[in-house]
């Protein structure tokens, strides 16, 4: 049986208003859902890939740069690197210092790795130049600064700059730039300048087994709370040469404002879905209840033929379900689209400096579309009930006078 017969139909228009307010509102949820997730996969990748998933550190450090170190033994690495879900594990040391250029100055971090370090997030935000090469066992003097050190102090690659470093007698160490990267994430831009850990472990005086931390990757991010207790209990009654215990955080411990600030953008999303899905349902709303009241003789002849209450919604609810997915289906085509044109052409810029990265980010993340999919079609089809029942007011007798 058709619904949409007829040219002077009232109902055709609001149905089309309907479907269109389905499209509408799936394709916005798409695109929100997937910049949201988008954001958080880039800003957490970027606090981890200068940190790690996982860190163990001197507990008497006071949250400085200018750590006290920790001693660390292959049995303590193959220990941790023995933990489900460990995938890898590395050395660091840092130590704050000062650049002098002819013109300027900047204060930096310095940080020391060796040739276990995961090269892989810079070697993916690298500009200009390459990683540092560890291949050889003399001690160069090459490091790899951010595009935001090098553009603030006049540097380039193949650049050499003096750098000092406070304590008890001013130490100086010439470097030279081999490689540029830029993250966005002004916050660590501004800081990090990655160099050999051997110049770490010389000003500090420290032994070759002497580390400010170890880095700890792991395979399944959404397993970090359960890794790090693993880890904290293969590390609890470790201490260093001076007494201190050792302390294992989470990068989530470490870095509280930012992952506290990305699970806030979780709740704007559930209040975009809200809404939207709000809107869409009303607007079907809307359409069918103009389609039962247009139909009112129809339904009325029905009755009298001998159908049901329930078969006559069904009928209905059927109909509303073919409206449902043919917006949905043009909603997935335009939402989809719009993911993929700012994916692969990065039309919407962002300042850096205030989002940390310099595009709107997009993830694809289909099992979470096919969730949204799901989740609004059970939604409209929950709302499409309440109007039915308009059907069940319906007399056949007072049709029938009536007509």
């Amino acid at each position: 049986m058709h619904f949409e017969q007829g040219k002077k139909s009232i109902s055709r228009p609001a149905v089309r208003i309907a479907i269109i307010g389905i499209a509408l509102g799936l394709s916005v949820m798409i695109v929100s859902v997937a910049v949201v997730i988008g954001f958080k996969n880039e800003i957490r990748s970027k606090t981890i890939g200068f940190g790690g998933h996982i860190q163990i550190t001197n507990f008497d450090n006071n949250n400085t740069y200018a750590m006290n170190p920790i001693q660390v033994h292959q049995s303590l690495l193959r220990r941790i690197k023995s933990i489900e879900g460990v995938r890898q594990v590395q050395r660091f040391a840092t130590k704050p210092g000062i650049i002098k250029t002819d013109n300027q100055f900047q204060g930096i971090v310095v940080k020391g790795v060796d040739k276990g370090f995961d090269w892989s997030f810079f070697k993916s935000n690298l500009l200009e130049g390459s990683v540092l090469n560890f291949d050889s066992n003399d001690l160069g003097n090459n490091v790899i600064i951010s595009r935001y050190l090098a553009e603030i102090l006049n540097l380039k690659l193949g650049d050499t700059f003096l750098t000092y470093f406070i304590q008890d007698q001013v130490r100086v160490r010439k470097f030279k730039i081999t490689g540029i990267y830029a993250t966005n994430f002004i916050e660590y831009d501004r800081l990090f300048v990655l160099v050999d850990i051997r110049h770490v472990q010389a000003l500090n005086n420290w032994e070759s087994n002497s580390f400010s931390g170890l880095e700890i990757l792991i395979d399944d991010f959404d397993q970090i709370d359960q890794v790090g207790d693993n880890v904290y209990e293969s590390t609890a009654n470790i201490f260093s040469k001076q007494g201190n215990a050792y302390i294992t955080q989470t990068i989530k411990q470490l870095n509280p404002q930012v992952f506290s600030w990305l699970n806030l953008l979780d709740t704007n999303v559930w209040v975009i879905l809200m809404l939207m899905l709000s809107v869409a349902g009303f607007n079907m709303i809307s359409g069918l209840m103009i389609l039962i009241l247009e139909r009112t003789n129809m339904i009325g002849v029905l009755k009298a033929l001998g159908a049901n209450d329930l078969s006559i919604r069904k009928m209905f609810l059927f109909h509303s379900f073919f409206l449902i997915g043919k917006g949905m289906i043009w909603g997935n085509i335009i939402g989809l689209i719009l993911c993929a044109i700012q994916y692969y052409w990065h039309l919407i810029p962002l300042d850096p400096q205030a989002y940390y990265v310099s595009t709107v980010p997009i993830c694809f993340d289909w099992l979470n579309i096919i969730l949204l999919n799901l989740g609004t079609l059970l939604a409209s089809l929950l709302m499409m009930i309440a109007p039915t029942y308009l059907i069940t007011k319906i007399s056949p007798a007072k049709i029938i006078r009536y007509e």
